[in-house]
């Protein structure tokens, strides 16, 4: 059907079955063969070329296709991000498998049920915030870093990355709170919030 784009993902664990059962599915749902677009990564990578182009190539008035949501994001806060990008742009998204059923966002019921996925992502990211604050405050209790500025971990740079997608934050405030220098910053997250080659680089480490 005209408007319907689908994305599928598989990682290496999951095999040619669950891409199988995934395009089939979006088939059936009317999506064309040449309009899915594949990712095939662990959900914690955080460059997917093929949601990338998916995005892309959705315009106003589209309807993205999803078997399940855990193909869409890596996490609460990351689904929420797309899940916006897709409101923002008027493009709808029909989840087919969900614990819930099948999500439709062109419903009253599946417009409620993403207002609800933003409150929890709101939720999430507070939790990291506060455990990435505690940490830091008991670091420099302990001494460990005295005045001089960090250097970037994992879970300061995704709540950095994160408040970072809020256009309204001010970086001055966040290097403040987080004891990172200007330069260290943008060494891992653009002005808009995206991880720099450097950030996916940190990310990617075991």
């Amino acid at each position: 059907m005209e408007g319907l784009i689908g994305y599928v993902r598989v990682s290496k664990n999951d095999g040619s079955q669950l891409l199988d059962l995934q395009l089939d599915a979006l088939q059936k749902e009317g999506v064309s063969s040449k309009r899915i677009y594949e990712d095939f990564a662990s959900g914690k990578k955080e460059d997917r070329p093929g949601l990338e182009a998916c995005l892309k190539a959705l315009q106003p008035g589209n309807t993205l296709v999803i078997w399940k949501l855990d193909r869409l994001g890596r996490n609460l806060v990351h689904l929420n991000q797309i899940i916006n990008y897709l409101n923002d742009n008027r493009i709808a998204l029909k989840v087919l498998d969900s614990t819930m059923g099948r999500i439709d966002t062109t419903t009253p019921s599946g417009k409620l049920m993403f207002n609800l996925f933003s409150v929890l992502a709101e939720y999430e990211r507070d939790l990291i915030r506060e455990r990435t604050l505690a940490g830091l405050k008991a670091a420099r209790a302990r001494g460990r870093c005295g005045g001089r500025p960090q250097k970037m971990t994992k879970p300061i740079l995704k709540v950095i990355a994160s408040e970072m997608k809020d256009r309204s934050v001010c970086v001055k405030d966040l290097c403040k709170q987080y004891n990172i220098g200007y330069t260290c910053l943008y060494n891992y997250v653009t002005p808009n919030g995206d991880y720099t080659e450097k950030g996916l680089s940190l990310l990617n480490k075991e």
